[in-house]
């Protein structure tokens, strides 16, 4: 499963159909975002430099290069993007390789969706090498395929992921149901012209127009999903 597949032809949008639905990964799916900013701490506390809490909504559902990068300029750090990446990446593994749970409502939901046939992607911001292994927690069936941030040029909050999956899965994006657990990942799928659910992992996210807020996966299903979609 990759973000590579040749992209088929849309199919045409009927009525208020669902074509598929395309969820984000960390904080939405596996209740990890909080991994990722202790992961982040411990590495500068090996650099010499103590994190300030206030920035963890600053680099919480970005790509790493940004929230990398951010901290970084804010430490006066002396290392590379690239050699920060790998200790993160690195970090994140080990941290998820001892324990990664699941967000309420998750697993029911895709189990769900699988039922029911309807065409899934996991779209995440994180590298390749860590959905491959989260995977083997959520279920590889589960998705039909998966888009991650270092296989695209532009990752969230540019609406590419999102484009992607849904030309890969041969659907329409505005038929497309994305859940998401930060601003940016809403931002990326509105770009992309979805309908979006949004779970605030971290931070607060503000209902509006094609944004649903809810406080847990617990409460969506097939039935909200398709409740979503516009008619005609």
């Amino acid at each position: 499963m990759t973000s590579t597949v040749p992209a088929p032809a849309p199919r045409t949008a009927q009525g208020s159909a669902l074509q598929a639905v395309l969820l984000d990964m960390d904080g939405t799916l596996v209740d990890t975002e909080g991994f990722w900013w202790d992961v982040e701490v411990d590495v500068f506390a090996g650099l010499g430099h103590t994190l300030d809490d206030s920035w963890r909504h600053v680099v919480v559902g970005g790509p790493m290069s940004r929230s990398a990068g951010f901290l970084i300029e804010a430490t006066g750090a002396d290392i590379t993007l690239a050699e920060l990446s790998v200790l993160l990446n690195d970090g994140f593994e080990d941290r998820i390789t001892r324990a990664l749970p699941l967000m309420p409502g998750a697993a029911r939901l895709l189990a769900e969706l699988a039922a029911y046939e309807i065409p899934t992607a996991l779209v995440s911001a994180s590298h390749r090498r860590i959905i491959d292994r989260v995977l083997t927690s959520l279920g590889p069936q589960h998705f039909s395929l998966t888009v991650a941030g270092d296989e695209v040029l532009r990752t969230k909050p540019h609406p590419d992921p999102y484009l992607l999956a849904a030309a890969g899965l041969g659907v329409d994006p505005a038929r497309c149901a994305v859940v998401e657990d930060t601003a940016t990942g809403v931002a990326a799928a509105h770009a992309a012209g979805c309908q979006v659910v949004a779970v605030p992992s971290v931070a607060g996210i503000e209902p509006g127009a094609r944004c649903t807020v809810v406080p847990t996966l617990e409460g969506v299903d097939l039935a909200f999903l398709r409740g979503l979609m516009p008619l005609g």
